[in-house]
């Protein structure tokens, strides 16, 4: 995991510039990058987000079922989303600041670290902070080293980190490389289907997922942008400005069925 930026000043950052864009947007407006929701949702979904973590982290769960068991009833009214996000947001930077990184701590990923909680909740953050401000009608530009390390938790965590209780196979003739043109950082995974049974939920998986591209292959497909742009491409927010294909169509077809459902 990186350890370079500091992920907790973006973190508070985002989160404040999240609900101060919010405060003054109608509850009832649409979200435009998350259909069926509006902004009180996405202030909810974002305070709730940010409960759940301040929780396993803060008490340093590391158990699934003792994590997952945790109960945030939504406000009746604005006043009390906002006060319920203003709680939660200051609670999650509490328990993560006070928490070493390399705390074992539970997490729906490989990673069960305080660490991956910091990283994975800035971008948490970041990406719905654009959406606030998308849904107000602006929007700011994105840091270029945190969006350039967004591109990689998208591939190598949010679409990719097949679980160890499944069978991953690749395809070797569909390699991906993502250029970040601003920052100089490249990205190369390969497309692969993962099949396997939950162990906990007992249900059978079956989908294509992104995972580490085998030594020495060669890429299929290329995909150029600033950082910013290719973060928002991974996650189907609109781009700020052009992000370029180039290269096999098959696997641009794989590769955007892995992404079809974006993130939430």
């Amino acid at each position: 995991m990186p350890t370079e930026l500091d992920y907790l000043t973006h973190l508070a950052s985002d989160s404040r510039r999240f609900v101060e864009v919010l405060r003054d947007v109608d509850g009832s407006r649409p979200v435009p990058t998350c259909p069926d929701w509006t902004a009180d949702d996405l202030l909810f979904h974002l305070a709730a987000v940010q409960s759940f973590w301040a929780r396993i982290v803060g008490e340093r769960i590391t158990d699934e079922s003792t994590a997952v068991d945790h109960d945030c009833p939504r406000p009746a009214d604005r006043a009390g989303l906002l006060a319920l996000f203003d709680r939660a947001s200051a609670d999650l930077y509490q328990a993560l600041a006070s928490t070493p990184p390399d705390t074992t701590v539970w997490s729906w990923a490989h990673e069960q670290t305080a660490g991956f909680s910091r990283r994975r909740q800035a971008h948490e953050a970041l990406i719905h902070r654009l959406d606030a401000e998308l849904t107000a009608g602006g929007r700011t530009r994105l840091d270029p080293a945190l969006a350039a390390d967004g591109v990689a938790e998208a591939l190598t965590v949010m679409y990719g980190d097949p679980p160890a209780w499944g069978e991953m196979a690749l395809e070797g003739d569909h390699v991906v490389q993502f250029l970040a043109s601003d920052t100089g950082d490249s990205y190369q995974v390969a497309v692969g289907r993962f099949t396997g049974v939950g162990p906990v939920s007992g249900r059978a998986n079956d989908f294509w997922c992104l995972d580490q591209a085998p030594s020495a292959s060669q890429p299929t497909l290329q995909i150029s942008g600033s950082a910013e742009d290719l973060d928002c491409w991974l996650w189907r927010r609109p781009t700020r400005g052009p992000v370029d294909i180039e290269g096999d169509q098959q696997t641009l077809a794989k590769l955007q069925s892995v992404i079809a459902d974006g993130i939430s």
